[in-house]
């Protein structure tokens, strides 16, 4: 079986669905499998996936988790008393085979009960897929492609440019995920002298001794689009209501649940204080860095005292770049997914479970990057951007 432990996931599932607990414990919602890759076709695949997620339906937390999930500073008590019941339902997850190919994924329930399925089932699409297409993987070639990066980071002036694994969902399989881990902790060293931060995988940080890295996704933002008072305040309501469960802990911003003017408009001068930095996820990044910074300025608050993380479709090449041109001006981290933990020469799949309804009411997410952008509702994305003075794509 592909998940053998319900850890096996990326830490913000867990910080969200703590905030779930205490805050929203009622929500109900509804996810969506989507594969971005052109022509690519997964529906033959539905039985074995269907049969690896009858497996995580099984599975609940071993003792010696939940005691290591009660070690972290910013876990309650309460909510590692709740894991220590829980376990994922299969009525909640439907896996179909589409007539024209495709594979259908839908979870629909509550938020609290639904939210740990996204990142286990992500991984096991992924392997299955690769499984299927290379039964017999050229892990050499593998290897050698993580040793050209490790080298690139290894260069003049790098020694504090310090990079994190985001890789969990689109992993060539676990047990590639441990190798590359294995191999970047060895030879980069980890913790405060060391050039792996650590890891957003759960399972991996307790095994390896590596911290664990994670705050929040887009879901949890999207969500406050149905939860909040008023659409127009919903961004705010989202890091008002994450400032109140983690009381200055795990303060990193999400940017791009809007892009970055409405972003810009809601991270006032108490926010910008408030939070420790904030996290790119789509658009243009060097623009995106520059235009915090000049943020930050503007408010009188010092870049130089706040965190930007860089987290998307990273490469080692272009974290470097990003290194060079923020160095000095602001505290930096780079988390590199799909190119650490599905770079063997094949080309990655490009799937994503992202929340479609929240309380029967659709949500969105409208990024800087508008292929990112899904909602099953074309109205619903037309009023999102008129509320938030977005203007719609270019066709």
């Amino acid at each position: 079986m592909i998940i053998t432990s319900l850890l096996d996931t990326d830490l913000y599932k867990f910080t969200m669905m703590q905030a779930v607990l205490h805050q929203f414990p009622g929500a109900t919602v509804e996810y969506r499998f989507k594969c971005r890759n052109s022509g690519v076709k997964l529906a033959h695949l539905a039985q074995e996936i269907r049969q690896e997620i009858k497996h995580l339906c099984t599975l609940s937390f071993y003792e010696d988790e939940i005691k290591w999930l009660r070690s972290l500073r910013f876990i309650k008590s309460d909510f590692v008393d709740f894991l220590g019941l829980f376990r994922l339902n299969e009525k909640y997850i439907t896996v179909k085979a589409l007539d024209n190919g495709e594979l259908d994924i839908v979870i629909k329930g509550p938020w609290l009960h639904t939210i740990l399925f996204e990142i286990p089932v992500l991984a096991i699409v992924n392997e299955v897929a690769f499984k299927s297409l290379y039964p017999e993987p050229d892990l050499e070639k593998g290897r050698r492609l993580l040793q050209g990066k490790i080298e690139l980071l290894k260069g003049p002036h790098l020694s504090d440019l310090k990079i994190a694994d985001y890789g969990t969902r689109r992993r060539f399989s676990k047990d590639w995920q441990l190798e590359v881990l294995q191999t970047l902790s060895r030879e980069l060293g980890h913790g405060a002298k060391g050039q792996l931060a650590g890891t957003s995988n759960v399972l991996l940080a307790k095994q390896l001794g590596l911290t664990p890295l994670g705050t929040m996704a887009h879901e949890y933002l999207q969500a406050c689009q149905a939860l909040g008072p008023r659409l127009r305040d919903s961004q705010v309501f989202g890091f008002e209501s994450w400032a109140r469960e983690y009381r200055g802990d795990l303060g990193i911003a999400l940017s791009d649940v809007y892009g970055i003017e409405p972003f810009l408009r809601d991270f006032d001068l108490y926010f910008c204080k408030l939070f420790d930095g904030a996290r790119h996820d789509s658009g243009d990044p060097f623009a995106w860095g520059e235009r915090m910074i000049a943020h930050y300025k503007k408010n009188r608050v010092d870049p130089k005292t706040k965190i930007l993380i860089f987290s998307d479709g990273l490469t080692v090449p272009k974290t470097i770049e990003l290194y060079h041109q923020f160095k000095g001006r602001c505290q930096l981290a780079f988390g590199i997914g799909t190119n650490l933990t599905n770079d063997l020469g094949y080309e990655p799949l490009q799937i994503v479970i992202k929340m479609v309804h929240c309380n029967g009411q659709p949500v969105a997410k409208l990024s800087d990057t508008p292929s990112k952008n899904m909602c099953t509702d074309e109205k619903y994305l037309a009023y999102l951007r008129q509320v938030f003075e977005i203007e719609s794509p270019l066709q």
